[in-house]
């Protein structure tokens, strides 16, 4: 199973959910994109196989992923102060991967029906279905 994280700014939340990811899945296979090469930089600190930078790099690994994670934003053009690109959400939404994402509202999106929980107790629910699709333990999260 490929899973791409995807994230920007210092790659906080992304380098979050690598660590948890790795821990739950530890022969998963985990591709670090970032917006920028200081995302990308501290997620391979956490513990991915591999990184890549920028929008070609967003466009390319979310044609192989199986699961594609990181903040909400990644779906939004140009959230994340404009470091994500219109093209790059295209490609999250348009992959046939699964996705898994933290509802950060410093986007300016607030996700209706989510309780106002510390961002760690997001990343832990987030690697947990992560770890349940990983297991084969369910077909889609719910």
């Amino acid at each position: 199973m490929e899973i791409v994280v995807i994230d920007g700014q210092g790659g906080g939340v992304g380098k979050a959910l690598i660590e948890q990811i790795k821990a739950a899945c530890p022969e998963a296979r985990v591709i670090a994109v970032g917006t920028n090469a200081m995302a990308t930089a501290n997620m391979l600190r956490a513990g991915a196989a591999v990184g890549a930078t920028g929008e070609n790099a967003v466009c390319v690994n979310c044609r192989t992923a199986d699961v594609i994670c990181g903040p909400i934003g990644i779906v939004l053009a140009d959230a994340m102060y404009g470091e994500m690109t219109a093209v790059m959400a295209v490609a999250v939404a348009a992959s046939s991967a699964r996705r898994v994402l933290i509802p950060v509202s410093k986007c300016r999106t607030y996700v209706a029906g989510t309780q106002s929980l510390p961002l760690s107790a997001y990343v832990a629910d987030a690697a947990e279905k992560i770890r349940r699709l990983y297991a084969g333990e369910e077909d889609q999260v719910r």
